[in-house]
């Protein structure tokens, strides 16, 4: 059962602009509906307070007035005119009123039940004596209700005594739930332009907090391609204009590490070529003269025959590991240059193990002759081949077998591809990352080994100087096989050079 693949979120829904609009309008609608809500209670309230005092000051003024001229203790028909009077003091329609005196009681409006009257509120109209009010909502209408009982004092006293009659209002509030609606609906209407102008200062916020960030990224990437002298400019002097500096500071100290490491590399490099170049006349006087006891050593007694062919032998050494670091040199100083031939590369292969005698030593599965042909430098195709097949029969062990064929790649079009295979152990696995790097040899092999050192990373440069590849690995059937893949047919057929660094496969054309 195959697992499930994860949804791949685009890269524009995870950018920080994204995410700051996103912060910049949350903030805002919050902002907004927060204040919206305690925009509308405020002035709800007021608008219902108001309307509530206005009505409750009315009402009481009118009952104030009426009451003295209407006699005590009033009968059904004065109830009846009473609440008449009383209800005219609307002042956009007429109120609905209710008048009780004990038992008794009389509306505004005949047949009027009086619905919104609750029972508490006529209890605490007769007891507590003082004028109440309540907000009533019925079938979705809301309506003010006041009640407030009527009290006379003596004329010599000053405590005011029930009279027993209770005067009852009823206002609907249509005009204020207008007002509130209203209200509500400017608040939306405001709403919708501030969030536009919300996301707009939000916008404008992310461009100027973005803008520094694009500049580092640039400036990041600048320096990655080798620009170290990218800085950045410093505006301000807030943790954007910090990071700057501090951007620039590090990219400083980077520049001036990495000038010191490339002088000193530079001097290593030149300190190599010329000590290279000082040995090449020594070496040939040394190696002439070797040359003359190395035919005389028959002669000479056991022991200085013994030390001549011992003084030949690591003479031999020491001029190549002289011509070595001199080719290392070439390619280091970029002056090493290909001179293309169009050749039989089978032809090739079979010269080279021919002229060092390996023809008998190493097995080899190459193409009929005039089969496989390409633009190649011989001199370096030989140089190649006789370096991999010489570490092979140094490190591994029988039998070692060379293949060459042709290949058809889609994109580098058609190519040759050259592997050597040992049969002994293989490379261990912590040797493989290393084994082109100069002068580097295993803990085993640099007690055993005769080579400079150099042999592989000198063949690793020509592949590259070809455009080609080589690659090491350990084959399953056991052994190391080293693989180079070699383009028949280069982009560029004229001389090219290149200048070799150790930690990079980057090519130069000339």
């Amino acid at each position: 059962m195959r697992a499930p693949r994860a949804l791949r979120v685009p890269r524009t829904l995870k950018g920080l602009r994204l995410r700051l609009v996103v912060a910049f309008t949350l903030v805002a609608v919050v902002a907004a509906v927060t204040t919206g809500a305690l925009t509308f209670r405020e002035a709800r309230t007021g608008i219902l307070q108001q309307s509530q005092d206005t009505v409750i000051e009315d009402f009481r003024h009118r009952v104030d007035t009426l009451v003295p001229n209407y006699r005590f203790p009033p009968d059904a028909a004065d109830l009846r005119s009473f609440a008449d009077d009383v209800s005219r003091g609307g002042r956009s329609r007429p109120w609905r009123v209710l008048v009780a005196y004990r038992e008794a009681s009389a509306t505004s409006v005949p047949g009027d039940a009086f619905a919104e009257l609750s029972s508490s509120m006529r209890e605490s109209v007769r007891s507590r004596r003082a004028t109440v009010f309540q907000r009533v909502s019925r079938d979705g209408h809301s309506s003010l209700v006041v009640g407030m009982p009527v009290t006379f004092a003596g004329r010599y006293g000053t405590e005011r005594r029930a009279s027993g009659l209770e005067v009852y209002l009823t206002v609907p509030q249509q005009d204020e739930q207008g007002y509130v609606d209203a209200l509500v609906t400017a608040i939306e209407r405001a709403t919708v332009p501030a969030l536009a102008l919300a996301v707009l200062i939000a916008l404008l916020a992310a461009r100027g907090v973005l803008r520094p960030v694009r500049a580092l990224r640039r400036a990041t990437r600048s320096i990655a391609e080798g620009r170290l002298d990218t800085r950045l400019a410093v505006q301000g002097s807030d943790e954007l204009a910090d990071l700057s500096r501090t951007f620039n500071e590090t990219a400083a100290a980077l520049e001036g590490s990495v000038a010191e490491l490339r002088r000193m590399e530079a001097g290593a490099r030149r300190f190599a070529a010329d000590v290279s170049h000082e040995l090449r006349t020594p070496l040939a006087a040394m190696s002439a003269v070797t040359d003359v006891l190395d035919e005389d050593a028959a002669g000479l007694d056991d022991d200085t025959a013994t030390a001549v062919r011992l003084i030949s032998t690591e003479t031999t050494k020491l001029a190549a590991l002289v011509d070595d670091l001199m080719e290392i040199s070439r390619f280091d100083a970029g002056a090493a240059a290909l001179h293309l031939d169009e050749i039989d590369l089978a032809e090739s292969v079979r010269r080279t193990l021919a002229t060092r005698g390996w023809q008998d030593t190493v097995e080899t599965g190459l193409p009929e002759p005039g089969g496989l042909r390409g633009r190649v430098d011989p001199r370096r195709l030989d140089v190649v081949v006789a370096n991999l097949v010489a570490n092979a029969l140094r490190h591994g062990a029988p039998p070692i077998r060379l293949d060459l064929h042709a290949q058809n790649d889609p994109r580098a079009g058609r190519e040759a591809v050259v592997t050597v295979r040992d049969g002994g152990d293989g490379i261990p696995e912590s040797i493989l990352p290393h084994v082109f790097d100069r002068f580097y040899k295993s803990a085993d092999a640099r007690a055993l080994s005769e080579g400079s050192g150099l042999g592989l990373a000198i063949a690793r440069e020509n592949v590259r100087l070809h455009g080609g590849t080589v690659r090491a690995a350990n084959h399953p059937g056991g052994g190391a096989v080293f693989t180079v893949v070699l383009p028949l047919r280069p982009d560029d057929p004229e001389v090219r050079t290149t200048r070799s660094d150790p930690n990079s496969s980057r090519e130069e054309r000339t």
